[in-house]
């Protein structure tokens, strides 16, 4: 682990540079996936086929790549818990789902806006050693509260069971057992089985990044979240204990993780490096942990409290724990952070699963600009406008004068022959 002091200014600047993140391509991952598109796009469903068998540790038949039939209920513990998580993650999402609106202009036109569901969306859950359940629960249910009617879901295979009945339960209508950016291809392109979505969401590794990057236009994208990353901002009022234990919940998504404490007491920072060893040390994947930790964890102690807050700006984590006094009023505040978890209790494994808002969030210095998945990404803008007559003598001789000015006449006439 990486510990930094910034005492002096002109180490503090130099620290603050290499913290600032801008994500970039790999240019060997971008070749080798924009192949992986190209025998998508020409050879449908055998391509996608031949290519999930080169990767797979299990062989799949073009005929096994739609999950059909129901998959059965798991144990009641489960159910009850994703219930817990489903019905807040819903009730999130219907909250701020926006709603049409209209109005009149100046002139006395009615303008206003209304907001339809897609119609087709695929929905990315990343495979792993485990079933991502939660990722299910956080990318269908808002395609499903924001009304669409045909929701896709494309997983590496074989599908766990209770995956396969969760993405169900969620809303799911269609789910496929392929995975990597041959899935983004499928999806984007489309295939003899796969008919393509209007857009993709989800989260997934550098490869599903790179291919949602390249099939973007083709079809619309929600973000290009990478590996996983938590900035926590503590003082005196931190628990020690708490902070390492999020630092160390953080590391179990893997390589690549990004983890940051920015604190200005250096009682909390050692003690907090303490915990974390301990810790890390006693959970089953210890080896597995502490690579992780030591390859991207950064320990800073600031000069004060806003400086730390000002550096996790700055970085623009994709979670942002807030472990110091004055929390809810420096919550207000934060611009650049893709979720904000308030006081000591907020663990940010509660918003990975249970809170509401969805845990797919920008990475890589993204939340500078973009915001996480919401039930917004599944609806369309479409806007609004009536004119009268009334309206129409009002607004054409400005219309005249703009259109005139950039040499577009035809377009003054077609609004001055209205009045004739």
């Amino acid at each position: 682990m990486r510990i930094v002091e910034t005492s002096k200014r002109k180490d503090a600047v130099k620290v603050l540079a290499e913290l600032t993140r801008t994500p970039e391509p790999d240019g060997r991952v971008r070749a080798a996936v924009e192949k992986i598109i190209t025998e998508v796009r020409r050879g449908g469903d055998r391509a996608l086929v031949r290519i999930h068998n080169r990767f797979a540790k299990k062989s799949l038949r073009v005929g096994e790549l739609k999950i059909r039939g129901r998959f059965r209920a798991p144990s009641a513990q489960e159910r009850k818990a994703l219930a817990l998580a489903e019905k807040n993650i819903a009730e999130f999402a219907r909250r701020t789902r926006p709603k049409g609106w209209v109005g009149r202009n100046r002139q006395g036109a009615r303008t206003g806006e209304n907001f339809p569901a897609l119609g087709r969306v695929g929905v990315y859950v990343p495979g792993g050693t485990a079933p991502l359940v939660s990722t299910a629960l956080m990318t269908v249910v808002l395609a499903r509260v924001a009304g669409v009617k045909q929701i896709v879901a494309c997983t590496p295979g074989p599908v766990h069971p209770v995956l396969g009945w969760a993405l169900q339960k969620a809303g799911a209508t269609e789910i496929y057992q392929v995975g990597g950016a041959q899935a983004i291809a499928a999806m984007a392109y489309g295939t003899e089985t796969i008919r393509p979505v209007e857009k993709i969401c989800g989260p997934g590794s550098g490869w599903v990044v790179e291919a949602k990057r390249q099939v973007f236009g083709r079809v619309g994208i929600d973000l290009l979240p990478g590996p996983s990353e938590i900035a926590v901002v503590a003082d005196e009022s931190a628990r020690p204990e708490w902070v390492a234990a999020d630092l160390v919940a953080q590391a179990e998504h893997g390589p690549g993780s990004q983890i940051y404490l920015l604190t200005p007491s250096r009682r909390i920072l050692g003690e907090v490096l303490a915990q974390v060893l301990s810790q890390s040390a006693r959970q089953p994947r210890a080896k597995y942990l502490r690579d992780v930790l030591r390859q991207g964890t950064t320990l800073v102690r600031t000069q004060t409290l806003r400086q730390a807050v000002e550096w996790a700006e700055a970085i623009a984590p994709e979670h942002l724990a807030l472990c110091c006094r004055g929390a809810k009023k420096i919550a207000v505040g934060i611009r650049c952070a893709g979720a904000v978890f308030v006081g000591n209790y907020s663990a940010v494994a509660l918003g990975d699963y249970v809170a509401g808002p969805s845990h797919t969030l920008p990475t890589g210095g993204a939340g500078r600009a973009f915001a996480g998945l919401r039930v917004e990404d599944f609806v369309k803008r479409v806007s609004v406008v009536e004119y009268g007559e009334a309206a129409v003598r009002k607004s054409a001789k400005a219309v005249g004068v703009l259109a005139r000015l950039e040499r577009l006449d035809a377009h003054a006439h077609s609004v001055e022959t209205r009045l004739r």
